[in-house]
């Protein structure tokens, strides 16, 4: 009887071939073992996703022409008209500190206050009054709401002063940095600061701030960006990205500047956006009907061709 299972019996050519065969698969099976381990050690070590602010989907309902010499600091609808506060600024000497009502045929603003001394910024409309901050002298100028006198002037703390609204009872206003100031707008008493953040970061660099159904809508300086603000936590919850609309007005007026100015008009449920120098407003539609349960309320402000679609996807001066 042959044994078959001694390799010593076997001609040198097929020992050699055998050898061969086992020396392949014990590099295999030491390869598929390394390939695993370090698998399971790249499984170990995996770093979580940083979270991403979701985006709000918007289509373009209509644009309007807007003056490019408005360098716009406030922006919205009182009574069905479209206020616009302007600042200003050296370096664009056409430039003008000033607010009114625009004419949506023209983009030019009928002067109702000009205050050429100082630069103003963000104005709001709240118990038949208006209210209206300047950029650094950290005072602030209140006028009868019909026709448009000046009534008193009022102080606050914060270094500057950049955007204004209103949530029907508060005057909430932001100065450049990551803080949301709510004033009493009897005297501007300081009812709380809120710290606004995004994805657990603080939220600097707001801007121009319009109030929509609980919810405070924020610019962000030198940014084509609208973050939604919860407006007792401070978070960002949501995002408008509006790259298109600020590539477009680069297109058309290459002096244009930041996206700047957010209006709403609560009687007709339409929003509209624009920037410092750009040449159209535009008329937005997104989602903003569902306020958090916890917001406040928001007291109604008194009181259009093609369509595009959006998916979701430098000066010193505010």
């Amino acid at each position: 009887m042959h044994d078959h299972g001694s390799i010593e019996q076997l001609s040198p050519a097929r020992r050699s071939l055998i050898l061969a065969v086992r020396l392949l698969l014990l590099l295999c099976a030491c390869l598929l073992y390394g390939c695993s381990d370090s698998t399971n050690s790249s499984e170990n070590n995996v770093v979580p996703a940083a979270p991403v602010t979701p985006l709000i989907a918007f289509t373009v309902m209509d644009d309007f022409p807007h003056d490019t010499t408005s360098y716009t600091e406030g922006f919205l609808v009182h009574d069905g008209e479209l206020f616009e506060s302007t600042g200003h600024v050296p370096e664009f000497p056409y430039t003008r500190s000033l607010f009114g009502v625009v004419d949506r045929r023209t983009g030019k603003i009928a002067v109702k206050v000009d205050r050429e001394s100082y630069f103003v910024e963000g104005i709001a409309f709240l118990n038949k009054k208006i209210y209206q901050l300047t950029y650094k002298t950290q005072v602030g100028f209140i006028y009868d709401a019909k026709t448009f006198r000046q009534l008193d002037s009022f102080r606050y703390a914060n270094a500057e002063g950049w955007g204004m609204t209103t949530d029907g009872i508060h005057l909430i206003m932001s100065d450049g940095t990551a803080e949301l100031t709510f004033a009493d707008p009897a005297g501007f008493r300081l009812i709380k600061k809120l710290k606004v953040t995004e994805n657990g970061m603080p939220r600097d660099s707001l801007n121009e701030l319009e109030y929509i159904k609980g919810f405070i809508y924020a610019n962000i300086w030198y940014n084509d960006h609208i973050v939604k603000i919860d407006p007792v936590t401070g978070k960002v919850v949501a995002k408008l990205d509006l790259t298109s609309l600020g590539f477009q007005a680069r297109l058309k007026h290459p002096d244009e500047d930041a996206l700047n100015g957010i209006a709403y008009d609560a009687v007709a449920d339409k929003i509209y956006v624009t920037g410092k120098l750009w040449p159209n407003i535009y008329q937005l539609n997104f989602p903003h009907s569902h306020p958090p349960p916890h917001s406040l309320p928001i007291a109604a402000q008194p009181a259009s061709r093609t369509r595009i679609h959006f998916p979701g996807p430098a000066t010193p001066y505010s």
